[in-house]
C-alpha cells in the first residue's frame, strides 16, 4: 500500500489554522508548554544560522571561479543583478502600498512576542560565530578557495554544505509546522493573530501582481537583447510556470524548463548549462517575497523601513539567494541570517516570515523558474555574439 504524505504547504496551512483555533480555548499552561518548545527551537535555530551561512555561501562563492569560466560568472552576475532588482522593486512597491493597508494605530500590537507568556524553562545554545563573522568568514574562505584552487578545502566545504542542507531538510523543515503552530497559538491566545492574517491575505495578492510584472519586465529585456518576441517567449514558458506551481520545486521543473527554453530558440548547450545553474542561483521571485514580507512586518510593529537599511539587506539577500539550498523553504532559511543581523528580526518574527513565505512558496518557485528562461535567452545571445566575433577575428 502506498503511504499518503502531506506536503509541506498543507502542513503549514493546517498548523496556522489549528494554532489560531486552539489559541481560543487552550489553557495558559498548555500555551506555555508550546512557548517552551519555541524557546528551545529558537535557540537551536540561532545556533544553526551561522553554520548555514558558512556551509552555503562559502562553496557558492568558490564555485563562481570554477566550471565554465566567464560564462558561469556572467550567468551568476545576471542572476544576482535580477535578484537585487526584484528586491528593490518589491521594496518600493511595498513601501508605497502597504502603509495604506496596515493600520498604524495597531502597529505596536500586531506582531506577537514570546515574552508575553514566559516558557517554563529555556536552554541556551550559544552560536559558534555571530552572523557578521560567519558572513565575512564565508567570503574570505570562498574567495580564497576560488583563487588558489584548493581541491581539499573545496571538497571539505562541499561536504559541509551537504551536511547543512541535510540538517535543514531533516531537522528543521519537518519541525516547522509544529513551530509555526506554536507561534500562531501564542498570537491567538494574546489576541493578535487575526490582524496579522487579515493583513497578510491582502499582501499575498500584492506580491502575486508584482510577480506577474517582474516576469513581463524580464522577458521584455530578454526580448530586446535576443531580438525575439517577449510575449511569445513568455507564453512558451507557461508549461514550466504551471509545473513549478504544482511541484514547488525548481529542480523537479528543470526538464520542462529545458524543453521550453529550447522551444524559444535557445541552443541546446546553453539551455543545458543555464537552466540547471539558474534553478539553484536565480531566486528573484523569492527575494521579492521576502522583501515584501519584511517591509510588512516592520510596518506592523512600527519598525524602521529606511531605504539605507534595506539597501544593505537587499544586497546581502541577493548573496543568500544564490547560496540557498534546493530544499522546500530553503530560500527563507538562508535569508534568516540577514533578517536577524540587518533588520533585527526576533525569532517570533522569523517564524511568521517562514509561515508566510511557505504559504506562497509555489508562486515564488514558478516565478523563479520562468525567469530562468529569460536569462537563457540573454546568455544564448551573448554566447552567439562571442562566437560570431571569434569567427570574424579568425
Amino acid at each position: 500500500m502506498k503511504t499518503f504524505k502531506i506536503g509541506l504547504l498543507p502542513r503549514i496551512l493546517i498548523a496556522i489554522v489549528l494554532g489560531v483555533l486552539c489559541g481560543m480555548f487552550f489553557p495558559e499552561w498548555a500555551v506555555r508548554c508550546f512557548v517552551t518548545f519555541n524557546s528551545v527551537f529558537s535557540h537551536f535555530l540561532s545556533f544553526l544560522i551561522p553554520l548555514i551561512i558558512v556551509g552555503l555561501v562559502t562553496p557558492a562563492i568558490a564555485d563562481i571561479g570554477k566550471g565554465a569560466g566567464k560564462l558561469l560568472l556572467i550567468t551568476a552576475m545576471i542572476a544576482y543583478g535580477d535578484t537585487v532588482f526584484s528586491g528593490y522593486l518589491s521594496y518600493f512597491v511595498s513601501t508605497g502600498i502597504f502603509p495604506m493597508l496596515i493600520d498604524p494605530a495597531k502597529a505596536t500590537e500586531a506582531v506577537a512576542t514570546a515574552g508575553e507568556i514566559e516558557p517554563f524553562f529555556t536552554i541556551e545554545i550559544p552560536p559558534l560565530l555571530d552572523v557578521m563573522s560567519a558572513l565575512i568568514s564565508a567570503f574570505v574562505m570562498g574567495l580564497g578557495i576560488s583563487f588558489f584552487e584548493s581541491p581539499t578545502l573545496k571538497k571539505c566545504f562541499d561536504e559541509f554544505r551537504d551536511i547543512v542542507a541535510k540538517t535543514i531538510e531533516v531537522a528543521l523543515i519537518p519541525i516547522l509546522p509544529l513551530y509555526i503552530f506554536s507561534i500562531f497559538l501564542n498570537m491567538s491566545f494574546t489576541g493578535q493573530a487575526w490582524h496579522i492574517i487579515n493583513v497578510f491575505i491582502t499582501i499575498i495578492g500584492v506580491i502575486f501582481v508584482m510577480h506577474v510584472f517582474l516576469l513581463v519586465f524580464q522577458y521584455c529585456i530578454a526580448g530586446v537583447i535576443s531580438r525575439r518576441n517577449p510575449f511569445r517567449a513568455l507564453y512558451n514558458m507557461l508549461p514550466a510556470y504551471f509545473t513549478a506551481l504544482g511541484t514547488s520545486s525548481s529542480a523537479a521543473t528543470i526538464p520542462v524548463t529545458l524543453k521550453q527554453a529550447k522551444k524559444n530558440g535557445v541552443s541546446e548547450g546553453i539551455a543545458g548549462f543555464v537552466v540547471p545553474l539558474c534553478a539553484t542561483i536565480h531566486l528573484s521571485g523569492s527575494a521579492m517575497k521576502i522583501t515584501a514580507c519584511a517591509v510588512a512586518l516592520l510596518l506592523m510593529q512600527g519598525g524602521n523601513i529606511d531605504i539605507g537599511l534595506f539597501t544593505g539587506f537587499i544586497l546581502m539577500l541577493g548573496v543568500m539567494m544564490v547560496a540557498a539550498p534546493g530544499v522546500p523553504g530553503g530560500a527563507i532559511m538562508a535569508a534568516l541570517a540577514v533578517l536577524q543581523s540587518i533588520l533585527g528580526f526576533t525569532p517570533d518574527q522569523q517564524a511568521v516570515m517562514i509561515a508566510l513565505y511557505i504559504t506562497m512558496d509555489s508562486f515564488g518557485t514558478a516565478c523563479n523558474v520562468t525567469g530562468d528562461g529569460a536569462i537563457a535567452l540573454v546568455i544564448d545571445r551573448i554566447y552567439n555574439r562571442a562566437d560570431a566575433q571569434r569567427e570574424t577575428d579568425v
